[in-house]
């Protein structure tokens, strides 16, 4: 039988192999490992401490932390009782706490270190529920939860209570983190999760004993339904101690598989072209070479037998150092959140490393399609075909609709918006514009909401422009702007240690502004037009200016999971996209 409820899939582990190591994090600069019956104890002493607070059915707490372990014994001892958790991400506004924990109902809230508690201690004050908090990490003045965990455990009453839980029962609710507008509360039942874990793991080539490394946060819908994905295969997890030491980490743990963002594969790329271009005579030559013989690779395509010999060459020469940074033993990469460039899949693939995309949402549990391991299976440039137990089809306008037990049970409070995106028929709308290439494969062309349309009246999809531009190794970030303007124009972050390398190669001085620098816009400009040349006139772009700061998040211009914050750009930069369409000495043409 299916495991339906979430919490069953660690009390089915600890059955299985009680003491086998299940959990690992750095504490002290030294991996502490969590056996599952140690995993299943501490989420036991997790359901005590809410049960002595006076916590019960539908009560909502808080998490606000990095990945720990201490993360998953919360998850896991909230849910045994029936208490929803309510993750939140360390880097939104206080803006947005405030309205979560005052829309949520939150009780107690527990936060991982001193700069998280900073942010929340003061909606004691404000959200009028919040009676506590408790801390992973040790701060004066606060309740340290390894401190207040109970010494004394009823787990037959325990067990009582997660004997009266239900499978349809709210699980979690996690707020989208919203390019517009305040957070939505998408509520996720132990079915909605546990059905796409299931579907998941029967498209994935997990393998029962291997290692995952996972820095993406578990706050996000597809961690957290990986880390049940893991957990029902019987993964051993290693934790990342922070986005900055993923490198050393991926060395230390040789993970067999991990999740991730297009960014940080990108960001991989990066290093390794630096080194690429560092590089001198016959190793420098051969590098590229390789690089060049990589991005003619294609997915399930039959290969003669010189290109065979040839990247059996460069795998042995050159890709082999793409595994080592991987950590040596990475067998497939899932990657989702945001389109990955068509280059880096070939590369990727060529090297031997296999790079799975899918595509879902957080009101999807969250995941819809994802491309299969089988080459033939695979396609660059889509997500893939839907995964089992989901249905997808489309509206008369291109809208991507899915249907299936993963669907959410709706938005927290709010019936109105809830009823905007599941009609009737018990199909969502997505919100996606998609397509099928070659009858299944599902690709997607845009977001509705950011289609926009010229003052010619044309309209424009904005992400396929971005996606394509961004293959330039130039370019390191891009947004597309032109609603009801005359003409497409574009915001473009550069890539500076590829331009650096660049100028470098070429004996080109730097030195004073590289936005301004004739020879730099010389650069952009034929790079852009090469790709202009795929798009119909009205979407070219015709003019940009170029940025040096980086978008973050915690400078306000991506989203938690790195989507564009659309609104936020235009507004910090609204002088700049005036001066493109009024002003035509402050832009670059």
């Amino acid at each position: 039988m299916e495991t339906k409820r979430l919490f069953d899939f660690l009390t089915e582990k600890v059955a299985q192999w009680p003491n086998k190591h299940f959990l690992s994090s750095k504490v002290n600069k030294q991996w502490k490992h969590y056996t599952y019956t140690e995993t299943q104890q501490k989420a036991n002493e997790v359901s005590q401490l809410l049960l002595n607070l006076g916590l019960g059915k539908d009560d909502k707490i808080a998490i606000i932390a990095n990945n720990r372990p201490e993360w998953n014994f919360v998850d896991i001892g909230a849910q045994q009782l029936g208490v929803v958790l309510v993750p939140m991400y360390p880097t939104i506004s206080q803006a947005d706490y405030e309205f979560i924990f005052k829309d949520a109902g939150i009780k107690y809230a527990f936060v991982g270190d001193a700069n998280i508690y900073k942010k929340v201690k003061p909606l004691l004050h404000i959200a009028p529920t919040l009676q506590d908090i408790y801390t992973f990490d040790k701060i004066d003045g606060a309740k340290h939860f390894w401190n207040e965990l109970p010494q004394q455990v009823d787990v037959a009453h325990i067990d009582s209570i997660k004997s009266t839980i239900n499978e349809e029962d709210l699980a979690t609710i996690i707020y989208t983190s919203g390019t517009t507008g305040n957070p939505k509360g998408v509520m996720l039942s132990h079915r909605n999760i546990s059905s796409n874990i299931h579907s998941i793991q029967q498209i994935t080539p997990f393998m029962t004993g291997e290692k995952a490394l996972s820095f993406l946060p578990l706050c996000h819908s597809f961690e957290r339904m990986v880390f049940f994905s893991y957990l029902g295969i019987g993964l051993h997890i290693y934790y990342a101690e922070s986005m900055d030491t993923i490198a050393e980490n991926l060395k230390e743990v040789q993970p067999f598989c991990f999740t991730t963002v297009p960014r940080l594969l990108e960001k991989v790329y990066e290093r390794i072209m630096a080194r690429g271009h560092a590089l001198t005579g016959f190793k420098r030559k051969l590098f590229f070479w390789s690089i060049d013989l990589g991005l003619q690779y294609e997915l399930g395509a039959k290969r003669s037998w010189w290109y065979n010999l040839q990247l059996y060459i460069a795998r042995k020469l050159v890709f082999t150092k793409w595994h080592e940074a991987l950590g040596g033993n990475v067998h497939f990469i899932v990657t989702g959140a945001a389109p990955i460039q068509p280059r880096l899949v070939k590369l990727f693939s060529a090297a031997g490393i296999v790079l799975l995309e899918g595509y879902g949402l957080t009101e999807t549990s969250p995941v819809l399609c994802a491309n299969r391991p089988d080459e033939s299976e695979r396609v660059i440039g889509t997500v893939g075909l839907p995964v089992p137990n989901v249905e997808i089809k489309f509206a008369e306008d291109g809208e991507i609709l899915a249907k299936g037990p993963n669907i959410m049970m709706g938005y927290y409070n709010r019936p109105d918006l809830t009823a905007e995106v599941i009609d009737k028929d018990g199909w969502f709308h997505t919100g996606d514009i998609g397509e099928l290439q070659d009858g299944k494969f599902l690709k997607i062309t845009d977001r509705k909401k950011e289609l926009f349309k010229t003052s010619g009246g044309k309209y424009v999809a904005p992400q396929a422009i971005e996606n394509k531009m961004k293959e330039c190794r130039f370019i390191e970030q891009m947004m597309v702007v032109g609603d009801s303007r005359k003409y497409v124009a574009a915001l473009i972050v550069l890539s500076l240690p590829d331009i650096k390398d660049w100028a470098k190669e070429n004996k080109i001085d730097l030195s004073n502004s590289i936005t301004d620098h004739k020879q730099v816009l010389t650069l952009l400009d034929g790079e852009i037009n090469k790709r202009n040349a795929e798009f119909g006139k009205w979407e070219q772009i015709k003019k940009y200016t170029l940025l040096q700061e980086e978008w973050t998040s915690e400078t306000g211009e991506l989203t938690p999971t790195l989507k564009l914050k659309r609104k936020a750009i235009n507004e910090r930069y609204g002088h700049l996209i005036e001066a493109m369409y009024h002003n035509e000495e402050a832009v670059h043409v």
